[in-house]
């Protein structure tokens, strides 16, 4: 059985310039996977039609660089459907571009770097490569 690394955190979804709600979000960091993070939200928050036949209750996961994550702490970085960027009062942005819509996160930095240096304590940046099983990830992509 391999360690990981799996923090729940609380954030805020922005819905508008005055209005945000309050969330719970799962951070994970999996050895096997050594340089991605995912990020789970609670279904309720999809964007999804619930009458397109998904399951109604899984979270919805998004899945990215850890290396993207940590960059955005400090400056804006990211393309692509994913941009993580600092803002005011130790907070950090995390906005999530689907065909659905865009959401916006916030998060504070310190939930993040915790989660982040624990991460790094199953595998220290640079060291990904040793962790990384390439047949099984060409299995997972022909699968």
């Amino acid at each position: 059985m391999h360690a990981t690394a799996e923090e729940t955190v609380q954030a805020r979804l922005i819905l508008s310039a005055h209005r945000s709600v309050r969330l719970r979000v799962t951070l994970t960091y999996l050895p096997d996977d050594p340089l991605a993070v995912r990020m789970a939200f609670p279904a309720e928050f999809s964007l999804d039609d619930p009458a397109d036949g998904g399951p109604e209750s899984a979270d919805i996961v998004w899945v990215f660089a850890r290396r993207l994550l940590a960059a955005g702490l400090e400056v804006p970085s990211g393309i692509g459907d994913v941009h993580v960027r600092p803002a005011l009062g130790r907070r950090t942005m995390v906005e999530l571009r689907a065909p659905e819509g865009t959401a916006l996160v916030q998060f504070d930095t310190a939930d993040l770097r915790r989660f982040l240096w624990r991460s790094r304590l199953l595998v220290p940046e640079g060291e990904e490569h040793l962790h990384l099983d390439a047949d099984r990830a060409l299995a997972q992509l022909l699968g």
